[in-house]
């Protein structure tokens, strides 16, 4: 009778001892994804902003969704890229709280080195408001995200009330304008006068000494 007594202590000991193990690593987990705070430092454009993290200015890729182009180098502004770029600023830089919240599914740093990262703005979902007024569409899905459906989810009624950049209409024309705007420069100038008025900007921006400027602003008065 001892003996079957002891062998229930000791199993219940053990019992205790794993209980207390898996809960240590789930509150582990749970700090490890918690909403972190931090401070604004930058705006960069529609899905992209830094902030201070530990005294640090970090780039954040926001999670799970895209915004038209509208600062890529090399690459022509994409029809609403403005617009997304100017919602995401305006919210960043008057909040008063931001957050980052980290998914289980997710790396935490891109190949840029970028933190990926659900983005709080005073305590509202960032992505979940670029999608849901059409200024961003879900993407970069690359495991079972916590908010995936709930963003899928608006963007099927901003696309069905051809909200931003879902507006296909709006999106033409704008494609079109870029196609004639780029025909009116090639139609004014020969490719040569591009090269010079090009080399002249530069000149203007990057020389330092001031005789050199004044002559190569003459010089682009007359192409212009």
């Amino acid at each position: 009778m001892n003996h079957k007594f002891g062998t229930i202590i000791i199993v219940m000991c053990m019992i205790k001892k794993i209980i207390l193990v898996i809960g240590i690593f789930l509150i582990g987990i749970n700090n490890i994804y918690a909403k972190e705070n931090v401070k604004y430092s930058a705006c960069v454009d529609g899905d992209t902003i830094k902030v201070i993290l530990n005294k640090e200015e970090k780039t954040v890729r926001l999670l799970a969704i895209d915004a038209p182009e509208s600062v890529k180098p090399n690459s022509k502004i994409e029809y609403y890229g403005k617009e997304a770029s100017e919602y995401t600023c305006n919210k960043i830089k008057k909040a008063k709280k931001i957050q980052l919240e980290y998914d289980s599914n997710s790396d935490k740093v891109d190949k840029y080195d970028r933190l990926l990262a659900w983005v709080y703005v005073d305590g509202n979902l960032l992505q979940s408001e670029l999608v849901e007024k059409g200024y961003a569409k879900v993407a970069y899905l690359y495991g079972d995200y916590k908010y995936t459906s709930t963003l899928q989810e608006k963007q099927e009624l901003a696309s069905a009330k051809s909200i931003g950049i879902w507006n296909e209409e709006a999106k033409k024309l704008y494609e079109d304008n870029l196609v004639t705007d780029a025909k009116v420069i090639s139609d004014d100038y020969t490719n040569k006068e591009i090269v010079i008025i090009v080399i002249l900007f530069l000149i203007i921006v990057f020389i330092s000494d001031k005789n050199i400027k004044k002559k190569a602003k003459k010089k682009l008065n007359k192409y212009l």
